[in-house]
């Protein structure tokens, strides 16, 4: 049979009566069918198949699929229906897939898709996918092209024998359509996406509709369009999202306010037990009956994370409402629908965690809007996965660098020392700053800061190794400049393109000099008792890694007692200008005074977060006639059940030995708070060092952690008073220290106060 311009549809599409439909076949109004390029004769024969077969067996979609030339797979050619079902269908699948496509092709009858989920959950009346399908192959004449498949909604029920007859009629007349065309000379095959065509009266009737997300009543597809949109605005929002936050915000837009739902809440899975990523609404119940949940329980959650989401509509009969009675709840877990993977993916890996919805009470959840929220679950799954990955990287990248930088600087006596150090924003998250201090041989002690370049993990590792060298080197007694001379040759058998910077300082601490060697870093700068800065000049030299064999040269200055030594990185300013010394000359004096204080007023005025930043303060105390040094330290083991008790008991004895006993009860029940802090929060070894400067006692605890103590009030309700139990001693601290503060440091914090000496 041929086609011929503005002819009417075939006979052997007319409908199961043996008449033509006439109202659906009208495509111009007027009886007639417009004009078919050869072409598109294949489009036209599809169309009519899909409009055809979703009207007769009450479809919300179909869809012809069509074997690839080669007869490897199929592919879906035409799909039309009303939305979202339309985007619930596969683009592709094997020939010895599961899907009923794919089984009436191999079986060369109808089939049926069957729920492959064991774990069925009948009571909560939702399959895994929420439609229903049929599939029938298109043979003709001995040949076979591919197959013709219908979803319904489940609610509307299964498929009858009359069904099945109905649809296998509708293959058969589209199977010999399709063998004429190719007889003609026509190509019978798939495009590489396929054809999506609405059909009209396909739409779920208004009473199944969910009463918050509807569309216009009388419109087609209004509803469906609805959710789709509110699908493109989450998928949106979620490839720009690059914090944990952005994916909150985005789901409480597009889900969890659109459906009505009192609170969501976003969990991950790690170690067998659920975690808390983020939540919003009224979600306080929510987050505590899953936040530390574990996965063998047997919660609507945990049985979710097997890959199927969960609805369930609440009411009386309801036994996995949210903890709350009778209310509804929504488990999607983050895999999204393995119904509809064009690509097969493993089975078995695992479902890395789920979006829960709780209401205020029963709701339904039609299977349109079921079809959408797991879509929606996938796309949270693949931005979680990507955020959670990155976060992972630069943690790795933090943890790094914390191990390379050293815990605690070594006491040196008359020098009082204090560090900072702040990553870049951008970048790998790995920087290659670093600083130390090292004691010689000959009772000297070293102060260096250094800079790898680049923000890798490599610049992480060189810096590591340089760092060790340094140690080594300066350890065997070499002097400034040829500790650089060694550890340059060192760095060009590391097999690294990679430069590094380095300022080297050795204080004799006995007579005040400082001997001052570079490599391509800024010069130290030296604020004077009087305030006056000036910068400790040396040969720049060359950075290391040049492979440049040359000799280093160095400068020897004399500082006086209360000098402030200022080894920076180039993380501190601008890089068309270094401004560290008029912003070190904008404290003015006694800015050395309050090491800390100037630490965080040198760090907090620097340019933005452009490149990682390290900073290294040393005031000269001088001597102090014949009396030693006062300073004391302690190590606390993080698993030490009587740390507490040893803290306390070591100030009240170091005071007692110092002649300080007034201050004994004081600083005791501070050091009890703090170093009580630092075991619960940091989980970390704690270093406690005590020591007198001046007319203060000043007291230091180290910890690992990197949030600041901040100190909590009292609050009226349970979940303030909860948060409220930590954070109350620092009141103590606040009362009893002349001043406190902590500062951050490359490997953790330090919590720091000082008290006035009777």
């Amino acid at each position: 049979m041929a086609f011929t311009r503005r002819q009417a549809w075939p006979e052997g599409l007319m409908d199961d009566r043996g008449t033509p439909d006439v109202e659906n076949s009208r495509a111009d109004g007027q009886g007639r069918e417009p004009a078919v390029a050869a072409g598109d004769e294949l489009t036209t024969v599809l169309h009519r198949a899909v409009d055809r077969t979703a009207h007769r067996l009450r479809g919300v979609a179909a869809a012809v699929y069509l074997l690839t030339p080669g007869r490897q797979e199929l592919r879906a050619a035409m799909i039309g229906g009303s939305p979202p079902s339309v985007l619930t269908l596969p683009g592709r699948m094997s020939l010895d897939s599961s899907y009923a496509s794919a089984r009436a092709l191999a079986c060369h009858g109808v089939a049926f898709l069957a729920d492959p989920d064991p774990l069925a959950e009948p009571e909560l009346n939702a399959l895994a996918y929420p439609y229903t399908v049929a599939s029938v192959p298109l043979e003709a004449r001995g040949r076979c092209f591919g197959s013709l498949t219908v979803l319904r909604t489940e609610n509307r029920g299964g498929y009858s024998d009359a069904d099945g007859r109905r649809l296998a009629r509708i293959g058969d007349r589209l199977a010999v359509l399709l063998s004429e065309l190719q007889d003609r000379g026509v190509p019978v095959a798939p495009g590489h996406l396929p054809v999506l065509v609405p059909v009209f009266g396909t739409e779920p009737p208004a009473e199944e509709a969910d009463p918050v997300v509807q569309g216009v009543p009388g419109v087609p597809g209004s509803a469906g369009m609805s959710l789709l949109y509110a699908l493109q605005r989450l998928t949106d929002m979620l490839n720009r999202a690059t914090a944990m936050e952005h994916v909150v915000g985005a789901a409480e837009l597009c889900m969890r306010a659109p459906l009505g739902a009192r609170a969501l809440t976003l969990v991950s899975v790690t170690e067998g037990r659920l975690w808390v990523l983020g939540h919003s609404g009224d979600s306080s119940a929510l987050v505590r009956d899953l936040h530390g949940t574990a996965l063998h329980t047997g919660t609507p959650a945990a049985r979710a994370l097997r890959g199927r989401a969960l609805f369930d509509p609440g009411g009386p009969g309801s036994r996995d409402g949210a903890g709350e009675g009778d209310c509804a709840a929504a488990y999607l877990p983050f895999a999204g629908s393995r119904h509809v993977e064009d690509v097969p993916m493993d089975e078995a890996a695992p479902v890395p965690g789920l979006c829960c919805l709780s209401f205020d009470g029963p709701r339904s959840f039609p299977p349109e809007e079921r079809a959408v929220l797991t879509m929606m679950a996938g796309r949270l799954g693949g931005t979680v996965q990507r955020i959670e990955l990155g976060a992972g990287r630069q943690a790795l990248a933090e943890i790094m660098q914390k191990r390379l930088l050293p815990a605690v600087l070594a006491d040196a006596p008359r020098l009082t020392t204090t560090t900072r150090y702040r990553p870049a924003q951008t970048g790998g998250g790995a920087g290659g700053d670093w600083y130390d201090l090292i004691t010689m041989p000959d009772g000297r002690v070293v102060l260096v800061l250094g800079d790898v370049e680049g923000h890798t993990l490599e610049s992480a590792a060189v810096m590591g190794q340089l760092r060790t060298a340094v140690v080594a080197y300066a350890a065997e007694g070499h002097g400034p400049a040829a500790l650089l001379e060694r550890t340059d040759r060192l760095l060009s058998r590391l097999g690294t393109e990679l430069l590094a910077t380095c300022c080297v300082v050795a204080v004799d601490t006995e007579t005040g000099a400082a001997e001052v060697a570079l490599a391509g870093h800024p010069a130290p700068l030296a604020q004077l008792p009087d305030g006056t800065v000036r910068r400790l000049w040396a040969p720049s030299n060359v950075p290391l890694g040049l492979h440049v064999r040359g000799l280093y040269g160095s400068r020897e200055h004399t500082l006086p007692p209360g000098t402030v030594l200022v080894l920076y990185s180039d993380g501190l300013y601008e890089p068309d200008r270094d401004d560290v010394r008029a912003r070190l000359d904008g404290f003015g004096p006694p800015a050395g005074t309050d090491l800390e204080h100037l630490a965080d007023g040198l760090l907090g005025d620097a340019p933005g977060r452009r490149d990682d930043a390290a900073l290294l303060l040393a005031r000269y105390e001088g001597t102090d006639g014949d009396r030693p040094p006062r300073v004391a330290r302690l190590h606390i083991h993080r698993r030490d059940l009587r740390a507490v008790r040893e803290a306390r008991r070591f100030v009240r004895e170091r005071l007692r030995d110092w002649d300080l006993v007034d201050l004994a009860d004081d600083l005791v029940l501070v050091t009890s708070e703090l170093v009580t802090n630092a075991l619960i929060h940091a989980g970390s070894d704690v270093d406690l060092r005590l020591r007198v400067s001046g007319d203060r006692v000043r007291l230091e605890v180290r910890d690992a952690g990197n949030d600041p103590p901040v100190p909590t009030a009292y609050s009226l309700t349970d979940e303030g008073s909860a948060r409220a139990e930590h954070g109350r001693g620092l009141y103590l601290v606040d009362a009893l220290a002349h001043t406190w503060n902590t500062s951050p440091s490359g490997r953790g914090k330090t919590v720091w106060l000082e008290m006035d000496i009777p």
